[in-house]
């Protein structure tokens, strides 16, 4: 039986209605009721949360899925303060321990003070900017992927955790040219490529 913890971080601000993301974790949450001997649990954090329930989340949750918008190159500020109360309520709960390192030698092991080994995680995040902004010589994230470049330190704080990523999934051009059907069924391959065809990622 493996577990799965889906976070939506869809968030209603300014022009956004964070419709997007709820479409996303929806889709996710299909996908997953059509396989066999798997639990999911989903946190909306618009909707309301308790930190020491989402510590609890974490810690049974083999795999944890984000779904986040992005706000001016970083998360939408409800999702970073789910993220500092939530990580710091799990300080020696499940999620990490210490920073990794010891007063005998302060300078190395920082980092690895996680307590979720053996778990893996997945991000999405959707985006105005297109993907050429990313990949094309002059364009305006200098040749950088997302996870490379503005999701580094997200990526970071996950392993500092002790977690290991799963194969990122970025939706771009969501403003002025969407397709939600064509987004989904690709978005939908890329899940069953994930978890389904590659037999190392749930073991």
């Amino acid at each position: 039986m493996k577990k799965i913890f889906i976070i939506n971080a869809g968030q209603r601000f300014g022009h956004s209605g964070g419709l997007f993301n709820n479409t996303i974790t929806e889709t996710t949450q299909q996908f997953f009721e059509q396989a066999e001997d798997i639990i999911v649990q989903t946190t909306t954090i618009e909707n309301g949360y308790t930190a020491d329930e989402e510590v609890n989340k974490f810690v049974w949750a083999d795999v944890i899925i984000y779904h986040t918008p992005v706000w001016w190159f970083q998360l939408p500020y409800n999702f970073k303060k789910y993220i500092d109360e939530v990580f710091t309520a799990g300080h020696n709960k499940g999620i990490y321990r210490s920073d990794g390192r010891k007063s005998s030698n302060p300078d190395i092991n920082y980092g690895t003070g996680g307590m979720m080994h053996g778990k893996k995680y997945m991000l999405t995040t959707t985006w105005n900017a297109p993907a050429t902004a990313f990949t094309l010589p002059g364009e305006f994230f200098n040749q950088k992927s997302v996870d490379e470049g503005p999701f580094f330190g997200f990526h970071r704080m996950n392993a500092f955790t002790g977690m290991t990523p799963l194969k990122s999934y970025h939706f771009h051009d969501v403003e002025k040219n969407a397709n939600i059907e064509k987004d989904m069924k690709t978005y939908n391959q890329h899940l069953k490529e994930t978890f389904f065809d590659c037999l190392v990622v749930l073991d």
